[in-house]
């Protein structure tokens, strides 16, 4: 079957998901794509936790394409998103490839965010903005993973530009705003930039404890590999782990260690490894 061709302006691609709880589980109550955003029929490998995997546009995203995504998780709600794969952004010859990323969530809900990374190939330009709204009583745990290059074949990010912006927004008050701008290599060899490390990864938790962070800081000061570089802190009830590391799955094992310790607490239940990510 040949791949879906791009239109020559690019993608003009937008996904809505809206979800609630019906009967006791979460069910999609509304979902309106327009492009080649989507996600696959939902499914409850956890009893009434809604596992959803979100769908990119087939060969990844080139310049001039335009994405944007809302999720919606309402009260009762309990959800858990994730991708089946890399999103990849390539070279753009010169055009800006726009990607937005809009989540919210009530209260007395919940939702897991666990993209699995974005791979920037050399040449690429790109806009990334991602804002969480959580109102109190919320509950969030979710991850981004930035990955310059591939640096299993040696390739560098020497070339390109990517800004990406996350907001972190709690009953109308912003308590994180966050730009990781890189301009090829720069960034990579700097001591207060990546420090010659490819990958930058970041770690929400919501709402936190003193002593989920001490656990936390306990757990990476246990099991961080010598390769990676993390830490964490709170940002009143925000928890944030920043890592830095040289290849996808050490950083993403780490994450997921630090998620099987947090969701017992945050969410109160073990954590169910989506079968996905063992393919």
């Amino acid at each position: 079957m040949n791949a879906a061709v791009p239109p020559v302006g690019g993608w003009q691609a937008h996904l809505e998901l809206g979800y609630a709880e019906r009967e006791g589980a979460t069910r999609l109550i509304h979902s309106q794509r327009r492009g080649p955003l989507t996600v696959q029929r939902p499914f409850y490998p956890e009893g009434p936790v809604c596992h959803t995997y979100l769908l990119h546009p087939p060969g990844g995203v080139v310049g001039s394409d335009e994405l944007s995504l809302e999720v919606h998780s309402q009260t009762g709600a309990q959800v858990l998103i994730t991708t089946p794969g890399a999103t990849k952004f390539y070279r753009s010859g010169g055009r800006l490839a726009r990607f937005q990323q809009c989540l919210r969530v009530d209260a007395g809900a919940s939702l897991e965010w666990f993209p699995q990374e974005n791979i920037f190939f050399p040449g690429a330009e790109v806009e990334m903005r991602t804002d969480l709204y959580l109102c109190q009583g919320a509950r969030f745990i979710g991850w981004e993973m930035q990955c310059l290059g591939r640096p299993v074949i040696q390739e560098r990010f020497d070339q390109g530009h990517i800004h990406a912006r996350t907001q972190v927004w709690i009953d109308g008050r912003r308590h994180l705003l966050e730009h990781f701008v890189c301009n090829g290599v720069d960034l990579q060899q700097a001591a207060a930039g990546l420090r010659q490390a490819p990958m930058q990864a970041s770690l929400l938790i919501y709402p936190a404890t003193p002593q989920l962070l001490e656990s936390l800081q306990a757990l990476l000061a246990e099991i961080t590999p010598p390769e990676i570089q993390a830490g964490a802190t709170c940002l009143d009830e925000l928890l944030v782990v920043r890592a830095l590391g040289q290849q996808t799955q050490p950083l993403l094992s780490l994450f997921s260690a630090l998620w099987a310790e947090c969701r017992p607490q945050v969410l109160g239940r073990p954590a169910s490894t989506p079968r996905i990510w063992a393919t």
